[in-house]
């Protein structure tokens, strides 16, 4: 097992009424529509499905999908909205677990290759992607930018979210490359908030296009957004994707 932190079963059964605003129809196009040109004809391996929240709605546009997931809880939500045979999910970590086939799509979105806290784990996860793709095939990943340039001398905390019902702020341990991420969220309407915490490890877009160089993948792509909107030095975040050579 890889470093990534599990996900408990009280985080799975609370984590789609939290990401509702992100789970939306209108939300996800974009990313559905981006994955599913990807794919083609083809077939599709999520690294981290989690509960489905992308993967599902993926199948549902005939997309045929298989996930990995290293959290039961959060399969076992992804079991509610679609069964074995309609998506297929392998218990174990994205960068050491195996599924039959080939794809002609690996993707792993919200983050969650920060999830592995070493780079080792990382470029495995790359060479793990590489391993499922046919020639020809992408592997995408969606990840933030470091925001580290809101970092003055002395401040190790960057604040990403302040609303009425959720604090979040990340604090950086830079040697590591590592970030943590508080969450304060108010829960009911009582006052009182819950508070939540999650270690990641940061990576700078030029270290994946070294990893993937490394798993044998060429960069293809990079845009700001599922959209496809240039990426630019002011970008908060990127879709990135690689090809793997034919031949």
């Amino acid at each position: 097992m890889t470093s990534s932190e599990l996900w408990t079963r009280e985080t799975a059964d609370r984590y789609d009424a939290e990401e509702a605003e992100n789970s939306s129809p209108a939300a996800l196009a974009p990313t559905l529509d981006f994955l599913a040109r990807l794919a083609g004809n083809g077939r599709a391996l999520e690294f981290a499905i989690g509960t489905g929240r992308v993967g599902v709605p993926l199948r549902e546009r005939g997309v045929l999908v298989t996930g990995i997931e290293l959290s039961e809880p959060m399969a076992d939500v992804l079991r509610t909205k679609a069964d074995e045979e309609t998506l297929p999910v392998v218990i174990g970590d994205m960068a050491t677990t195996v599924v039959p086939g080939s794809f002609t799509l690996v993707y792993l979105v919200y983050n969650t290759i920060s999830n592995l806290l070493t780079q080792d784990e990382q470029v495995a996860c790359f060479e793990n992607a590489a391993r499922h793709l046919a020639p020809g095939g992408r592997f995408v990943i969606e990840l933030v930018v470091p925001p580290l340039r809101f970092l003055p001398p002395g401040q190790v905390a960057v604040p990403f979210d302040v609303s009425d019902r959720h604090l979040g702020f990340d604090t950086f341990e830079l040697v590591q490359q590592h970030l943590v991420s508080h969450h304060f969220t108010r829960d009911g309407e009582d006052g009182r908030y819950r508070r939540g915490a999650s270690r990641h490890r940061y990576a700078w877009p030029a270290e994946l296009d070294l990893m993937a160089r490394i798993a044998g993948l060429e960069q293809e792509q990079r845009v700001a957004d599922w959209d496809g909107s240039p990426f630019t030095d002011d970008s908060p975040r990127h879709i990135s994707v690689w090809r793997k050579p034919v031949g």
